[in-house]
């Protein structure tokens, strides 16, 4: 029986991934096999001993100590795209929120008094003040072409909007998804002086930490929009609250209220929308779920933050064995040596690595015998052995 602590409410669609006849899963726990997490934060949190996977059902995991896993030889999951229909919407219903002023507009219409002749009358002479524009032929620039950006680039496209899309690290799997239409922009700083428009779709990690700042917003389009539904701490709030008060940016719709920004006229704060819909919730707690349960119950590892993707079908009549090591020489063969040693032949072994980490799959013909696998623990740079049931 496996246990899984859940740290916030999961999705019962997740949940029933989890065949109650193996999985005892609660918000209280002792010893879980598994974690499932959303936003909770586990830095300061005293990993349990017993945890061998922790599953984020959504896509950043910044509010989960991926490094202190990492060292104690457990994956984190996450879920990458099954929000991302949810946050290409709330982009695309704030590019058109932002460039037609809806939300001062309406503030404007519900404070209006008098009898209806005279508010007929202040709404004639108003609105003139709350005149906007239009998408088409306007230039949106797409920060991060991963599964969410690459959803808002091809929607921008279908809109009649050119866009510009920067990922350094995007992949030939990502760029078959992305439109043909959707120009690279060679760098960061190019895309600001382009674009009509700006979205975030990117972690926060240290390079992307204040990615548009003060310098930048000097060197940006007039009349610029910047959208960010990724991550406090992307955008430099103070320099945009600078940069919208000198007229040079236009507005800024983002998902993290806060003093400086929530009152400001041309800004429009949302409570960490971006993935707030019934079916967000489900896809992600669905992905993680059942990603999380073919790692304990197989040992397979699927959109790991950390760990290296290895899937390997199981044979009948093998046993296998998980084994994860810091990425240096000779680990394979003293693994290999220490199976010989007890009479177990090797059926499949698949080893990769990512980063520090490597992560070794082995069946063979026989059950590793406890000692055995407490044998193989104690090879210098061996981080987690599993005998996987």
């Amino acid at each position: 029986m496996y246990k899984i602590l859940t740290l916030n409410n999961i999705s019962v669609a997740g949940l029933e991934r989890l065949p109650r006849e193996r999985y005892e899963i609660a918000s209280e726990i002792q010893h879980p096999d598994g974690i499932l997490v959303r936003s909770q934060k586990m830095h300061d949190m005293d990993i349990p001993a017993s945890l061998k996977a922790v599953g984020r059902a959504g896509a950043g995991v910044n509010n989960i100590p991926v490094d202190k896993m990492s060292a104690r030889g457990i994956p984190v999951f996450n879920a990458p795209g099954a929000n991302a229909n949810a946050v290409k919407e709330l982009v695309i219903a704030s590019m058109l929120i932002a460039c037609r002023n809806i939300c001062a507009a309406w503030e404007f219409s519900r404070n209006l008094e008098g009898d209806d002749a005279s508010i007929d009358k202040q709404t004639e002479a108003g609105k003139k003040n709350y005149a906007g524009f239009e998408l088409p032929g306007r230039t949106l620039g797409v920060v991060g072409l991963g599964a969410i950006g690459r959803e808002v680039a091809n929607a921008a496209i279908a809109l009649g909007m050119k866009v510009i899309g920067f990922d350094p690290g995007i992949t030939v799997e990502g760029a078959w998804r992305l439109s043909s239409s959707v120009q690279k922009a060679a760098s960061f700083d190019e895309m600001v002086s382009k674009a009509d428009f700006i979205t975030f779709h990117v972690p926060l990690i240290d390079a992307t930490r204040n990615m548009l700042n003060a310098e930048r917003l000097r060197n940006a389009k007039k009349g610029l929009v910047v959208l960010n539904f990724a991550r406090k701490g992307i955008v430099d709030d103070e320099a945009m609250v600078a940069a919208i008060d000198s007229g040079k940016v236009y507005g800024y719709v983002c998902d993290f209220p806060t003093n400086l920004l929530k009152q400001h006229p041309r800004v429009i704060t949302l409570p960490h929308l971006g993935a707030s819909t019934q079916e967000a919730e489900d896809n992600c707690a669905v992905m993680v779920a059942e990603q999380v349960r073919d790692y304990l119950e197989n040992g397979n590892v699927v959109n790991s933050v950390n760990f290296p993707e290895v899937v390997m079908s199981r044979s009948e009549g093998t046993y296998r064995l998980t084994v994860v090591n810091s990425n240096v020489p000779n680990m394979l063969s003293q693994i290999s040596t220490d199976l010989g040693k007890a009479g177990l032949n090797i059926v499949d072994m698949l080893n990769k690595s990512r980063g520090d980490l490597a992560y070794t799959v082995v069946d063979v013909d026989r059950p590793v015998p406890d000692n055995v696998a407490a044998e193989i623990a104690i090879i210098s740079g061996v981080l987690a052995v599993r005998v996987v049931e």
